[in-house]
């Protein structure tokens, strides 16, 4: 990387954590630290929202998913507009009126302690686990710039994020989101025009648009209705909408953005605003991913997007791995000229034609496909501890090979900044939820102001270590933004019903909404291990298959803690006692 990309980088960095400490100089107090001053216009607030969610798995991993299965990714987000007109008119009244730090607090008033203190430690687990995954995608940026081991660079990832957070907490995170958005959006839009931009001369827009859809890389929306299908516009409107209702409503890094706004008006447009514009965000940077896998037919991909794992064969396995690139490079010779042809042929309306030719392209696609794969199992056979998908490299290697001088430096600030902006505002969340929830309710309800500032500092440190644990296990995982998405599913169904059985089922009392909690979670727990094996439920001799896509569980644990709840009530004495933990 040229000494101006690293300027540009750093500057980037350097200028928007200073400014973000230079204005929360004078914090002295818990609350301002945990929760901001209530000062947030809606134009903040909604950038602040999608600067949290947006983080560098996003525009690391998703321009890989996309380059890999296309578009229907995007069918993820459909419910989200719904959800936010859902969180507007019901949920976020709630929570103005009751003037709470967390979402949880809501809980103790309705359903007593067990609820608030169960529903919290759900959310500590998931957003802990999530964020170690977005500390590790910065760090493959990282590790490939400067040739650092993947865990040393979680490290020095982590500590930066640790550093701006334990200093300035919320209000450090509020007032630099809006300039990482910016970039963000600026660097989103260089790297677009940049990808088209780079191909041939004689390849126009509507050429790579048609060149995709004929690679089945523009496949939009699915109506066909499977459970066992992750991506159709049933499951994105569905339980897409149920996730993104849980997440924004329930999920404390969210939940504390609308909160610290001057007024209820201000939380509601800022929700709205995330609304109208992350739909065609995520469109953008699949888009990306698409014209990066048009890029590639046209120019040799890597036979393997990380480097690293080529840069430790040796002996007989590197030699193997040559003659597989001296193979991957026919074929990709015979490719291009087989897209060539297919181009042509669309372009003149001989459908005839095209289509041969497509026939050919996808043939020779597949025998590329399968080179790939032989490659991985080379890998995985000589370096056993590798993580062979390789994915998530996929745009930094096209950006770190290919972007011109200067605008590498901005790209790469652009994912770093999104990893300070989400790891930032997590680890924020996860402190202010241990100390509000459970350290102040349930060991130090009456200490001094200095005494919660101390701690809520002392939980950053703790939350960053524990998020680092989790990092280091990601390379466990096929895909980054599955795997936030997944363990947010597995959890989020069920905090979301027990608070829509909150404002929505009034007869129902604490102890059955905290028994249902707890049988919800098991199950879903249950079906996502067996969906994920193919695993089979024998019912009385019937032999039923369990398959269902890991957004329809933010729908199953929803609708089961409200159902379970109910029947509980109904067989349950009126008169009920809270129950105690801790």
């Amino acid at each position: 990387m040229n000494w101006i990309d690293w300027l540009v980088m750093l500057a980037t960095l350097i200028g928007i954590a200073a400014f973000g400490i230079w204005r929360t100089r004078h914090i002295r107090s818990s609350e301002t630290h945990m929760r901001g001053n209530d000062d947030l216009n809606w134009t903040v607030i909604g950038f602040n929202i999608m600067a949290t969610q947006a983080s560098a798995i996003t525009f690391l991993s998703l321009p890989g998913q996309a380059y890999e299965d296309g578009m229907r990714f995007v069918q993820f987000y459909f419910g989200l507009p719904l959800a936010m007109i859902f969180l507007s008119i019901f949920v976020i009244p709630y929570f103005y009126k009751l003037k709470i730090y967390t979402a949880y607090e809501y809980l103790e008033t309705r359903f007593g302690l067990n609820t608030r203190v169960f529903t919290a430690s759900l959310f500590l687990i998931q957003r802990g686990f999530s964020t170690g995954l977005s500390f590790f995608a910065p760090s493959i940026v990282m590790s490939e710039l400067l040739g650092w081991s993947l865990n040393f660079t979680i490290l020095f990832i982590g500590g930066l994020i640790l550093v701006y957070t334990y200093i300035g907490g919320f209000k450090a995170v509020s007032y630099t989101q809006t300039l990482q958005f910016a970039v963000i959006w600026l660097g989103l839009f260089l790297a677009a025009g940049l990808v088209f931009y780079q191909l041939p001369p004689d390849v126009h827009f509507v050429d790579a648009v048609n060149i995709a859809g004929k690679m089945g890389k523009i496949n939009l929306v699915d109506f066909k209705f499977d459970l066992s299908s992750r991506y159709n516009i049933w499951s994105g409107i569905i339980g897409g909408a149920f996730l993104a209702i849980s997440y924004f409503g329930t999920d404390q890094s969210q939940v504390a953005r609308y909160l610290g706004g001057k007024s209820l008006a201000e939380g509601r447009m800022g929700l709205m605003l995330n609304g109208l514009i992350k739909v065609p965000m995520q469109f953008i940077i699949l888009g990306v991913g698409v014209l990066v896998f048009v890029f590639y037919l046209f120019n040799q991909a890597p036979l393997h997007f990380n480097s690293n794992n080529v840069s430790r064969l040796s002996g007989s396995a590197a030699e193997q791995y040559k003659v597989l690139e001296t193979q991957q490079e026919k074929v990709f010779e015979q490719r291009r000229l087989a897209v060539d042809g297919m181009m042509k042929a669309m372009r003149s309306g001989d459908d005839q034609q095209a289509n041969l030719a497509q026939a050919e392209v996808q043939t020779l696609h597949a025998t590329e496909l399968q080179l790939r794969e032989d490659a991985r199992s080379l890998i995985k056979d000589h370096v056993p501890d590798a993580a062979t998908k390789d994915t998530d490299y996929v745009f930094i290697t096209y950006v770190l090979q290919y972007m011109p001088i200067g605008v590498i430096g901005l790209l790469l600030a652009m994912i770093l900044a999104a990893a300070c902006s989400s790891g930032a505002s997590a680890i924020n969340a996860l402190a202010t939820t241990t100390v509000i929830d459970l350290y102040q309710r349930l060991y130090k309800p009456a200490a001094s102001d200095r005494h919660y500032l101390r701690m809520s500092k002392l939980f950053v440190v703790v939350w960053c270590l524990i998020s680092l644990a989790f990092a280091f296990s990601a390379q466990l995982f096929d895909n980054l933004i599955q795997a936030v998405n997944i363990i947010g599913s597995i959890f989020y169904g069920v905090i979301l019903g027990v608070f829509l059985t909150a404002f929505f089922l009034p007869k129902v009392k604490g102890r059955a909404a905290f028994l249902a909690a707890i049988l919800t979670q098991i199950i879903v727990i249950v079906v996502y291990v067996m969906s994920e094996y193919k695993m089979s439920l024998n019912l009385f001799g019937w032999v039923i298959p369990v398959r269902v896509a890991y957004l329809w569980l933010n729908l199953i644990g929803c609708l089961l803690v409200m159902g379970i709840a109910a029947v509980l009530q109904g067989v349950m004495p009126e008169k009920e006692k809270e129950g105690v933990v801790g």
